[in-house]
């Protein structure tokens, strides 16, 4: 058989998983060969350098964008904190996630979503909910109406309005700061062939901040939208972490220059 004639082969064989991972199958024969998948190159300037990103190898993660953090009645809210400044953020998040899925980049919802039970839950992680041991924290009742804080399945835990997921988006429920441990993130990742993310929601000095660096240190090139994480801390935070990921992680750009540049190729 031709180079040719097996390169046919493989493209008419049926296949299994993802359009980056899968295996061609047939009664007689399985091929192992990944198909070749089409790049969409922009360039974007970003801090400390300017940036090539294929979309088609990337995916846009979306931190925490949920009730009890940004939306009134919430558990922040509550707790008497402003949650106007991550309010901010919904409209820039919106758009890019409006751009990039119509150019079938993967939009990837990470959003708590605790076991009823709290049974995978330290501690150390409760506390920080409930310094006191007297406050309403995970998995307790909201003052009016009810609702479980960040348990999944809860108001609490889904998404605040106007961000809600499409039903090709990919939603991905966490229990720590950082998105990827004791979650199927990273797998999840893997199989859809994506080599760079792109990042926004809050808190950026948190939970954003946290997943990015795990996101590092698996390998994975990272780009934090200035435009699209927001935080509740001290402006100084935001300061730091921008500094942070463009000096030892990866990049710091744009919503408005990612879009600007896909309508320009």
């Amino acid at each position: 058989m031709s180079r040719s004639d097996k390169s046919t082969s493989v493209t008419t064989l049926k296949r299994l998983g993802t359009s980056a991972n899968s295996w061609g199958v047939s009664k007689g024969m399985v091929s192992l060969v990944r198909l070749p998948s089409d790049a969409f190159i922009i360039e974007v300037p970003a801090h400390p350098q300017r940036l090539e990103i294929d979309l088609m190898r990337s995916a846009l993660l979306i931190v925490d964008m949920q009730n009890d953090f940004c939306s009134s009645g919430g558990w922040l809210s509550s707790i008497g904190v402003d949650t106007e400044p991550l309010r901010t953020i919904i409209e820039p998040i919106r758009m890019i996630s409006e751009q990039l899925r119509s150019l079938r980049v993967p939009i990837i919802w990470l959003n708590w979503g605790n076991r009823p039970d709290q049974a995978n839950l330290p501690p150390g992680v409760l506390h920080v909910y409930n310094p006191d041991g007297e406050s309403v924290g995970i998995g307790d009742e909201l003052p009016g109406s009810g609702s479980r804080v960040l348990e999944s399945g809860s108001w609490s835990a889904g998404p605040v309005s106007g961000l809600d997921p499409y039903s090709g988006d990919i939603l991905v429920e966490k229990y720590r700061m950082s998105g990827f441990h004791d979650t199927p993130l990273d797998s999840i990742l893997r199989n859809l062939g994506v080599t760079t993310l792109i990042f926004g929601g809050v808190n950026v000095d948190q939970c954003v901040f946290a997943t990015l660096i795990d996101a590092a240190s698996l390998g994975y090139d990272v780009v934090l939208l200035s435009d699209c994480s927001a935080t509740t801390s001290p402006d100084f935070c935001v300061q730091s972490t921008h500094y942070n990921v463009a000096q030892c992680f990866g990049f710091v750009a744009s919503s408005d220059s990612v879009i600007t540049a896909c309508n320009e190729v």
